[in-house]
């Protein structure tokens, strides 16, 4: 018996971290996947007429252990990886795959639903049960449930292969991270600020180094690409960084990525699609592949003539240094920050000390007390690693969530950051709390300091752990951010604009050794710079949100790479600038579809948070009681209840247009 067979009695019911062994998970999941099977297998075959309560909600409650199992494991998976769950993870890729197509083949458990939704008018259903009906049949529709014979065989190898192909992506890509590094003798530190020596340093002594070392996680190497004098070394750092999972070793992405586009190809086409893009983009708000495309190239035209002109300069400065040739992909950052500090007298390495990880969490959970009434106590753990924080978030002395933070790189974590749910929220069967986690991607350091780009990572995971915790439905399968692709990071984009208020950086971005608040002139030059180098990450973004929609709006290509830089020279990518995931690395598209044919989201969402916040622009106040009541009631707390653009506009009255998002990016005027 594992520690999953029993009820935890743990407060909030926390996993009991520090009792779970990896030997526990297979024989867990055993279980589970048992039990699941069993109670879909009684919905299905319930003689009783179908209801609401013995089909919808019954299948809401089915999976209750394999989501607690599930819960853990590939939240660790994904922070803490090691061999046995590594090993587990292809173990349970094509079980997990085969049990999801059980369901969705299961006739009998399709025709109560189907009978359920040709009877809708007549079930007395509210909203959130009649959205909640409608979503479950959309469901089973999309993963083939009105497919017979051959067609639904086919379609289940099809996912099957899928499953087992983005698993081998990702370790292959975590493994490609974990195995590269570049040493760096004391000569190399020169020029380096101390908090890149420091952070070099720290990454040697977890790889057992023996000194300073640059690796591939963005925290580092970003760092090192903008301060290093060195540019043999900045040139050898960003290849490596670029070639990941090509390099032609036991890890190469790339013949996984051609298969991976052909069989979504293939099965868009049983399902009836023209092609995987609109199979994708159906449910989504943008609905169609020339919608996408549509915003995509609004944006890209000013933001790549903005990037020329800043290419210029900067070709300039180095030409400057006695380098003749080109501007390179491994000189943009070094120039650009000396750009910046030229220009708009700001220096990375003097912002940094008043942005101290404490610092900066502080400020994240002061704005969610503004706003919304939360109120965050840390917790004692043990949690599933010693760098791993945690907190009660209450209100009014109710509890909220538990929410955990994971902030620190390391060889076992995968690359990025992101937010995930170890529970969601629910009412159906009693309330259930959320247990969220942010995951970052931080240098270590003591302190930890953050650069501003880091400080805004780490406020828009936290947007994403707000649409969790703020969570307020019946129904699990609607909950927190269970919405659709492109409105599921407008609650994160937009909580990153409370890190530009001025207000909140007085308050709380001060000096990790004295205590000193920002100089007001420093401050002022750092919000002046918001829109710094916007040319350069518009386009690395756009670049590869249109390799992307390229890569699944048609046939698809035999060869990934040739695809991509076909799509690169029509777009007339600036030789300087790489678009910001090629695609052997590129885990939003590849390591699972969750962002296939999606990566414009963002994008698409920046377009809606621009307008959100200047609603409170609007209300005087970023702080305004009444709009941040709508934010919460229309937008976090909704989950998926109802359509997005409809939740949006409750909120807004209307839906916005580009402009705003020009605007925030500097870009308007070149329109």
């Amino acid at each position: 018996m594992t520690i999953f067979a029993h009820d935890w009695t743990t407060p909030f019911g926390l996993p009991p971290f520090d009792e779970i062994r990896d030997e526990d998970f297979g024989p867990a999941f055993d279980a589970a996947l048992a039990a699941a099977r069993a109670n879909i297998n009684a919905i299905a075959q319930n003689e009783e007429a179908p209801t609401f309560a013995n089909v919808i909600e019954a299948l809401e409650l089915a999976e209750g252990a394999l989501d607690r199992v599930a819960g853990v494991f590939y939240n660790l998976s994904g922070a803490d990886a090691n061999d046995t769950r590594e090993a587990l993870m292809r173990e349970l890729a094509p079980k997990m795959s085969a049990f999801s197509s059980e369901v969705s083949n299961n006739k009998p458990l399709f025709a109560r639903i189907e009978a359920l939704w040709q009877g809708r008018e007549t079930l007395d259903l509210t909203p959130e049960q009649l959205r909640v009906l409608t979503l479950y049949r959309q469901m089973f529709v999309r993963s083939g449930a009105l497919l017979e014979g051959e067609a639904a065989a086919r379609l289940t190898e099809v996912k099957s292969r899928l499953a087992v192909l983005g698993t081998q992506f990702s370790q292959n890509l975590l493994a490609e991270e974990r195995d590269w590094f570049m040493p760096l003798a004391e000569a190399d530190v020169e020029g380096l600020p101390e908090f890149v020596v420091a952070a070099a340093r720290a990454a040697g002594e977890e790889r057992g180094a023996g000194g300073p070392i640059v690796t591939l996680n963005r925290s580092l190497i970003v760092p090192f690409l903008q301060f290093s004098p060195r540019r043999a070394l900045r040139e050898r750092a960003f290849e490596a960084w670029g070639a990941r999972g090509a390099n032609g070793n036991a890890q190469d992405n790339r013949a996984i990525a051609a298969e991976i586009l052909a069989l979504r190809a293939e099965r868009a086409a049983l399902l009836g699609y023209a092609s995987f893009a609109e199979y994708k983009l159906e449910p989504e708000m943008a609905k169609t592949p020339a919608a996408v495309r549509d915003l995509l190239m609004r944006v890209w035209q000013p933001a790549k003539r903005k990037a020329e002109a800043d290419a210029a300069v900067l070709e300039a400065m180095l030409h400057e240094d006695g380098i003749s040739g080109p501007l390179e992909p491994w000189d943009w950052r070094y120039y650009s920050e000396k750009r910046r500090r030229l220009e708009r007298d700001l220096d990375e390495a003097a912002l940094k000390p008043y942005l101290s990880l404490e610092a900066m969490l502080a400020a994240q959970f002061d704005c969610a007390a503004r706003l919304f009434g939360l109120e965050f106590r840390e917790l004692e753990g043990p949690f599933y690693h010693p760098d791993v924080r945690g907190w009660e978030v209450t209100r009014n002395g109710a509890h909220v969530a538990v929410f955990l933070g994971d902030y620190f790189a390391r060889a076992s974590k995968r690359s990025g950051a992101w937010c995930s749910a170890m529970r969601s929220q629910r009412k159906l069967g009693g309330e259930v709390r959320p247990i969220v986690v942010n995951v970052c991607n931080f240098a270590k350091g003591n302190p930890a300091l953050l650069s501003y780009d880091d400080a805004r990572t780490l406020f828009h995971e936290f947007g994403h752990a707000l649409h969790q915790m703020l969570s307020d439905v019946t129904y699990g399968f609607i909950s927190g951010t269970s919405v659709a692709r492109d409105f599921v990071e407008l609650p994160s984009q937009l909580y990153e604009h409370w890190l530009e208020v001025p207000a909140v950086l007085e308050q709380h971005a001060r000096h990790w050794q004295t205590g000193a608040p920002m100089p007001a002139d420093m401050l002022e030059r750092l919000l002046a710079a918001g829109t710094y180098d916007q040319g350069f990450a518009t386009v690395e973004f756009i670049a590869s949100a249109m390799v992307d929609l390229a890569f699944h709006d048609g046939a698809a290509p035999a060869d990934p790479m040739q695809k991509q830089a076909e799509v690169l020279e029509a777009l007339g990518m600036p030789r300087a600038i790489r678009m910001r995931h090629a695609t052997p690395h590129f885990a939003h598209v590849f390591s699972g579809d969750g962002y296939s044919s999606g990566y414009y989201s963002y994008m698409w969402s920046e377009v809606m948070d621009a307008d959100a916040f200047a609603a409170f622009e609007e209300a005087g106040d970023p702080f305004d009681p009444a709009t941040a009541g709508r934010l919460e009631r229309f937008i976090l707390a909704a989950g998926g209840s109802e359509e997005a653009e409809s939740l949006y506009t409750r909120f807004r009255g209307r839906m916005p247009g580009v402009e705003a998002l020009l605007k925030g990016r500097g870009l308007l005027e070149e329109v």
